[in-house]
């Protein structure tokens, strides 16, 4: 790790807490304590958000906010997170329907003879983008690891 790269240990850093974090979101919201979240896309806060926020943060520390770099990380970040919560999230919804639609047909064909379904063997993932809130935490949280980890950069 010494030698890796600091932007990207600090944007890989970030995503893994972010994950990380999702444990505690998961049994703040739900009362459980399950693991699996940390595998899972959605949920608070966002790793992309998180991730991207960290590199730009670090970037624009070290180079300064008027240089090229910079520029390409808050791009970069910009559209990151547009994507996890504009199309990603309605993908997600997208397959929640066709989830709610799927089992609906399938109690329809059991009251009509005449009508044949075959049920999905597995549901549409439905966790697929985050709500703004999400990508706001990730971006809060993404910008703190930025700022620390170049605080404890040597230059």
């Amino acid at each position: 790790m010494r030698d890796m790269n600091r932007g990207i240990w600090t944007a890989l850093s970030a995503i893994g807490i972010a994950q990380g974090l999702k444990i505690f979101t998961h049994k703040k919201e739900n009362d459980v304590w399950d693991w699996r979240p940390i595998f899972q896309t959605g949920g608070m806060p966002s790793s992309h958000s998180a991730g991207v926020s960290a590199l730009a943060t670090y970037v624009a520390t070290k180079k300064g906010m008027h240089s090229v770099e910079t520029a390409l990380a808050v791009i970069f970040g910009i559209i990151v997170m547009y994507d996890a919560q504009g199309i990603r999230r309605h993908t997600g919804e997208i397959a929640k329907i066709v989830n709610d639609l799927d089992a609906d047909i399938e109690l329809l064909s059991g009251h009509m003879p005449g009508l044949f379904h075959v049920k999905q063997e597995k549901e549409l993932n439905e966790l697929l983008g985050h709500q703004p809130a999400e990508v706001a935490g990730g971006a809060c949280l993404g910008i703190l690891i930025g700022l620390v980890s170049s605080l404890f950069k040597k230059s």
